[in-house]
């Protein structure tokens, strides 16, 4: 059973080890998730994961199995009263599949919910991965129409392998389920 807690800085190496498997190198092709045909080096550096770490508006989570083993991870920011950001998304690569993201979306989308009383998700993928858009689609996110450009030099996002990569904004509003 997956069970989740906020991320400290003791968890550092496996964060970043795990968002970088699930993207980036080798180990990413074992899952759907992989951007290696895309962008090479690391997902997220450990500097990087320190600022979201220390973030006061943002908390990164972890899922853990029963043995202590940290399978999934993503972080949340909010960004005003209403809005609430979900990044750093990763599963795993030897499992995904097993329906782990969904838990882990259900999860995030309760606590900027429930919690942080947020309206509206609000997340960046992208845009040549229609795949993982259309799974985000699926579970309720829309484009909003408007992109980011990928941080092109900055080594601490990778090193793309292709010309005119963009972030597409994706929003789901956060409606409180039915009594």
């Amino acid at each position: 059973m997956l069970t989740f807690r906020p991320a400290t800085a003791a968890d550092t190496s496996v964060i970043v080890d795990l968002v970088t498997s699930a993207y980036r190198g080798e180990a990413s092709t074992a899952g759907w998730t992989t951007e290696a045909h895309l962008i090479d080096g690391v997902r997220i550096t450990p500097e990087l994961l320190q600022h979201d770490l220390d973030n006061p508006a943002g908390l990164v989570l972890l899922g853990v199995e029963g043995d202590g083993t940290v399978v999934t991870c993503c972080n949340l920011v909010a960004r005003d009263a209403r809005v609430g950001y979900f990044g750093m998304f990763a599963v795993s690569p030897a499992r995904q599949g097993e329906g782990l993201g969904k838990v882990v979306l259900a999860e995030a989308e309760r606590l900027l919910r429930d919690e942080w009383s947020c309206t509206t998700m609000e997340m960046t993928v992208l845009d040549q991965r229609p795949e993982l858009v259309a799974f985000y689609e699926r579970r309720g996110f829309v484009r909003t129409g408007t992109f980011e450009e990928f941080p092109y030099g900055d080594e601490r996002f990778g090193t793309p392998r292709v010309a005119g990569l963009r972030l597409a904004v994706l929003r789901k509003p956060l409606e409180h389920p039915a009594l």
